[in-house]
């Protein structure tokens, strides 16, 4: 199953890449653009998730309906997110709607109208009310808080309530003017395309009256904010716990070996984690490590949420795990079964026409080399348990593992996170 992708900068700085896939008859479509709430300042924060709703709310050419009832007509769906330093608005589309998908897209992104704003506000703080009330979701960005302190990173992405509902529709202008512009975006196309016809159709739409800019320069990486331990209070039935620290960037050579080690701890059914803390004694429906990966840092952590009986068992499962990970990092077949599903996972993946424009967007926006099918198979297969023994040593030591919790009893919380790591100050 071959990559080969096309790659196409245009003179207005927007970069267009493309990989036909002839066997199906749809088309996946991104505009990616480097922006987030990483890049946002605390009295922005929010602001790229705003935008990112008020992009729907109509443009230059279309309005709000008009957008809904065009995919609609088409069978297709059209969709955006926002991360700690990319949005994306994408959809997948039959062929023959290409052009008028692209139209829409393309005036969505570049010239929206920026109507009907206080109603989306509306909406946002009601999603925001909705995520304070989901402690099994919160609880993530509660670590971050913890891991990355003061700096964006540390900050959820939805933003502050006070930003989305006071921020002058003018101020939300000139954010969008200073980041959407075209050096920071990326149009990736996955599937029944070609691509010529692609670079046209962003020429053609993109030319008339948006002003050039320059790409966005990331801020400065987050200083190394020590182990802290945070909790919120809150009347839950579990406790919703994650321990974690600062992780590798996306441009890591050794991202692959977090990957297969991430795998191993706590990212499958059968990794130590679920099998130790789920299967064999039933103390938590959902537990699982992650890691994540950002231009110049990452993160690493695990989840687990039980309730208050299991709290102090589960945790100290928690510790013996992660000291056996320090002592055996994988035996061999817990190496070759890892890598066998990451490689299959990858190649899997490559039968979407969503998941290879995410990789081709993704990727290229971030300035991550786009690796061919055989190089990301023969770098998962390099790992080693070597590799595996230096990363348990540089990012899950228990003493250098910030801590997060939700639930009613803080004492409890801390009682139970003392098991893995008894010393963790309290952050401020």
């Amino acid at each position: 199953m071959p990559l080969e992708h096309r790659l196409t900068t245009l003179e207005s700085g927007v970069r267009v890449i493309t990989e036909a896939m002839p066997s199906v008859r749809s088309v996946s479509i991104g505009f990616w653009i480097g922006t987030g709430s990483r890049v946002e300042t605390d009295a922005q924060a929010g602001l790229s998730h705003l935008l990112e709703h008020l992009l729907f709310k109509g443009s230059s050419k279309y309005g709000s309906l008009e957008i809904d009832q065009i995919f609609d007509a088409m069978g297709a769906e059209l969709n955006a997110g926002t991360g700690k330093e990319t949005t994306s608005v994408y959809a997948r589309v039959m062929d023959q709607h290409l052009e008028a998908a692209f139209d829409v897209m393309t005036d969505m992104v570049f010239r929206p109208a920026l109507n009907d704003v206080d109603s989306e506000r509306a909406v946002i703080l009601e999603e925001i009310a909705m995520y304070e009330d989901d402690p099994q979701e919160k609880v993530f960005d509660v670590l971050g808080e913890a891991v990355f302190g003061d700096h964006p990173l540390g900050r959820a992405i939805i933003g502050r309530a006070e930003v989305i509902a006071d921020t002058p529709v003018a101020e939300i202008a000139r954010f969008h003017g200073s980041r959407y512009v075209p050096a920071n975006i990326v149009i990736a196309a996955a599937g029944a395309v070609d691509h010529e016809q692609v670079v046209a159709l962003a020429q053609e739409r993109i030319a008339d009256g948006i002003p050039l800019g320059a790409a966005l320069q990331a801020p400065p990486a987050p200083g190394a904010a020590g182990a802290k331990r945070r909790f919120e209070r809150k009347d839950t039935e579990q406790y919703h716990v994650c321990l974690g620290g600062a992780g590798l960037s996306r441009h890591d050579e050794r991202r692959f070996a977090l990957r297969v080690l991430d795998t191993i701890f706590g990212g499958t059914t059968s990794s130590r984690l679920f099998q130790e803390v789920r299967e064999r004694r039933g103390l938590a429906y959902a537990v699982y490590s992650f890691a994540s990966a950002y231009q110049d840092t990452g993160q690493v952590g695990l989840y687990l949420g039980t309730r208050a009986e299991n709290l102090s068992e589960g945790l100290a499962v928690v510790a013996t795990e992660l000291a056996r990970l320090r002592k055996v990092p994988a035996t061999d077949e817990e190496l070759t079964r890892a890598k066998e599903n990451l490689k299959g996972r990858v190649v899997l993946a490559l039968e979407s026409t969503g998941a290879r424009m995410t990789r081709l967007g993704s990727e290229l926006l971030a300035g991550t080399p786009l690796l061919s099918l055989d190089e990301a198979v023969a770098r998962i297969d390099a790992v080693s348990k070597d590799d595996l023994a230096e990363l348990v040593e540089e990012l899950w030591r228990p003493e250098q593992l910030s801590a997060a919790g939700i639930g009613p009893d803080e004492s409890r919380f801390d009682e139970a996170v003392a098991a893995v790591e008894p010393s963790l100050e309290t952050a401020g």
